[in-house]
């Protein structure tokens, strides 16, 4: 599971990284922690529009939704899990018909010392915090209005002992894949090839980071949550 992400970065670097052009500037502001549980917009390239970048509701919301507060109260969709991708009465139109990149430059993920204790949020991300994009996939509910999903995955050997309950991760898609998951000439075959082998060949960092990330009533959207924590010296050393 993913339900915390950051894009810190200022608008004019995110589009020289992308090559696409913002369609609402106006509504684009720098976040240094998302919770996907406040449904905001994260920053998008949809697969019909790559030239494009469009906020998307985080939390996708299925075409048949009439009333979104029920549908959000009974449905989780801030994650769409890959490997039922394609079987999901949820999913599989969308990921056959409406693929996209999400936009971020890290994520946070909880880390256990004790299974039955509290979480400790490990900050994630790319050397230098550089911009990358995950594998997401959208619906457009009304005019103007997207909603998305983030795809996960079973964890790899590093995420698996940071996330060490769930053992899963997002899908960071490695640049290389990124034109390839937009293709809209992707069938089901190749759908899964991308899920299976697209993950972010460049190798991520991460470090504690305090545990206020969780709390309620707490403004989480300062440069001061991203900063290292004392942290466990067995992690990664065990």
């Amino acid at each position: 599971m993913c339900y915390e992400t950051s894009l810190s970065k200022k608008l004019k670097s995110i589009e020289k990284y992308t090559g696409a052009v913002m369609r609402y500037p106006e509504v684009y502001e720098p976040w240094y922690h998302f919770s996907g549980f406040s449904h905001p917009n994260m920053f998008c390239i949809p697969m019909d529009e790559p030239d494009t970048i469009l906020p998307m509701e985080w939390g996708l919301l299925a075409p048949w939704a009439d009333d979104i507060m029920k549908f959000r109260k009974k449905y989780n969709t801030l994650n769409a899990k890959a490997e039922t991708l394609l079987t999901s009465n949820m999913y599989k139109e969308a990921v056959r018909e409406r693929r996209c990149l999400i936009l971020a430059d890290g994520f946070f993920e909880p880390h256990y010392e004790k299974m039955s204790g509290p979480a400790t949020p490990y900050y994630c991300y790319l050397e230098d915090r550089k911009l990358f994009s995950f594998a997401g996939i959208y619906n457009t509910y009304d005019e103007g209005y997207w909603t998305v999903s983030l795809i996960t995955r079973e964890a790899n050997d590093f995420f698996a002992e940071i996330h060490n309950k769930k053992k899963r991760m997002p899908l960071a898609v490695d640049r290389n894949f990124e034109g390839e998951w937009l293709d809209p000439d992707l069938n089901d075959k190749g759908i899964e090839e991308v899920l299976a082998t697209s993950f972010m060949r460049e190798p991520f960092k991460a470090h504690p980071v305090t545990r206020d990330l969780y709390k309620r009533g707490i403004n989480t959207n300062t440069p001061e949550i991203l900063e290292k924590v004392e942290e466990n010296p067995n992690l990664f050393n065990e």
